[in-house]
């Protein structure tokens, strides 16, 4: 499962729409590393003046880079999470992820980060199994 999701909230689900804000919450106490990663990414792009902030520390264990992987790979907790922190997330391989401000996407560094060409550039042999 991607989230320990509380009685309360699978109410909610199952009588209408879920609060955002109680989605994010629910990914931060079940995807912790992948969340506080993000939000690291959100605080260094927002105080800095580069395009983009990105981590290309590997992950500690499988543990954590299977909460990245799972925070990246769900369109919902993807989105909501650049919803709550008003970025645009990419992703290149099991932990180079990038924070850019929420108008980049599309934009000429955007474009060539998250281009093939950046994906082949980035790969090595440690990465095929992660």
């Amino acid at each position: 499962m991607s989230l320990d999701v509380s009685p309360q909230l699978l109410a909610e689900a199952e009588n209408g729409e879920v609060r955002e804000q109680d989605f994010v919450e629910t990914a931060r106490t079940s995807l912790p590393y992948a969340y506080d990663l993000i939000a690291r990414l959100a605080e260094e792009l927002r105080s800095g003046t580069a395009e983009f902030a990105d981590n290309q520390t590997p992950p500690p264990s499988e543990k954590e880079r299977g909460q990245l992987l799972r925070a990246l790979s769900s369109d919902a907790i993807r989105g909501s999470l650049e919803r709550h922190f008003g970025i645009v997330l990419a992703f290149q391989n099991c932990h180079r992820v990038a924070a850019f401000h929420s108008e980049a996407r599309g934009s000429a560094t955007h474009t060539r980060f998250t281009s093939p060409r950046a994906q082949i550039l980035n790969q090595s042999p440690e990465f095929r199994d992660c």
